[in-house]
């Protein structure tokens, strides 16, 4: 059976990157003041991230917490 040989490497990594990175794409944020929010953690689904934000709520009832779908990370360039 022919293989597909028309890829590129490096075109290969960046797309697996692409496809992990999308993985975990719910969060859980920290609502902070001056309409702010601070992401606490990622999950790759959104039952999971409802779950843990009903813990935090238990063991921090002060804070507010919110899940969001994180559809385009911004990465910070250096």
């Amino acid at each position: 059976m022919p293989q597909n040989t028309d890829y590129q490497a490096a075109n290969s990594e960046t797309q697996a990157v692409a496809y992990k990175e999308r993985l975990n794409s719910w969060a859980i944020a920290r609502l902070l003041p001056d309409a702010q929010r601070e992401i606490v953690a990622r999950f790759r689904s959104r039952s999971d991230a409802d779950g843990y934000m009903q813990h935090l709520m238990q063991i921090k009832p002060n804070s507010s917490f919110m899940v969001v779908f994180d559809c385009k990370r911004e990465e910070v360039a250096i």
